[in-house]
């Protein structure tokens, strides 16, 4: 496969992930996965805990929790090192976690392993950074977090169509993107600049630690949900997306729900597949 120059951030970070002793190393060593905090005090169940609060909230207010969830499949697109997927396992009974590198999917098995229920999960590369190496009509639930818009906008529209094609009729896809901003202006051709600098030898791994600088090469796109839902309108029998109260996104044809914790910049489209 080509060497694809979007991809190069995740792929340092991965590496660094991958470096690691254990999970417990990394939250300590990488401020990207803690809220810009190292330190020896950290610990990999600390960080499990912010992902356990959420994925409560979430399936709770999303309407998520049907009496038969532990029978059911969730695909989660962008798991990281499993900071979502232990409580996922723990609720519903097949999970299929992926990402686009092979050391956060290791880590993430680690994680569920010592926090999860590791019997329930597997994983799956995005290898391309755009395609679910899943057959189509497999996952009741197909779910993703702050990943899209870390993407490339053509991968994440593709992504969001990979999201449809291996949901089964009837089940929802739950997704998560950054609407445009006022600073965009600036931190979107800013962050083109930080992802070249991540392919320099050695200095890539460097910044792929400092949780500001990778965050920001990680700010790849910002779509409007217009353009999520549009082409694929034919495809949802119902559309809803979710909004903080204080934001005013809002997509033609869906209905607009709103959340105190959905973040400000953030909405999702939660829609059922016909």
């Amino acid at each position: 496969m080509a060497r694809r120059p979007r991809l190069v951030p995740w792929r340092a970070a991965g590496l660094v992930s991958e470096r690691q002793v254990s999970g417990d190393d990394v939250v300590r060593s990488t401020g990207w996965v803690f809220n810009n905090q190292k330190g020896p005090g950290l610990t990999l169940e600390e960080f499990v805990a912010t992902g356990d609060a959420e994925v409560g909230s979430y399936l709770t207010v999303f309407g998520l929790r049907s009496p038969d969830l532990d029978k059911q499949s969730l695909v989660e697109i962008g798991c990281g090192i499993g900071r979502m997927t232990c409580a996922f396992t723990r609720e519903v009974g097949h999970v299929t976690a992926c990402d686009l590198d092979a050391g956060f999917l290791e880590r993430c098995f680690e994680t569920v392993g010592r926090f999860g229920k590791v019997d329930r999960l597997r994983t799956s590369r995005v290898t391309d950074g755009k395609t679910l190496d899943l057959p189509p009509n497999s996952a009741d639930i197909t779910f993703s977090y702050i990943t899209f818009q870390h993407c490339d906008p053509d991968d994440a529209l593709e992504l969001t169509s990979e999201a449809v094609r291996i949901t089964k009729p009837g089940g929802k896809v739950v997704l998560n993107y950054r609407a445009r901003g006022r600073g965009d202006a600036v931190l979107i051709p800013m962050s083109k600049v930080v992802r070249g600098l991540f392919s320099v030898p050695k200095l890539g791994d460097w910044l792929s630690q400092k949780r500001i600088i990778a965050r920001i090469g990680w700010q790849a796109n910002r779509l409007n949900p217009d353009e999520i839902i549009g082409p694929l309108a034919p495809l949802f029998s119902s559309v809803e997306v979710w909004r903080n109260p204080k934001s005013n996104f809002a997509g033609r044809g869906a209905i607009t729900q709103s959340f105190i914790g959905v973040n400000p910049h953030h909405y999702w489209v939660i829609a059922t597949v016909r």
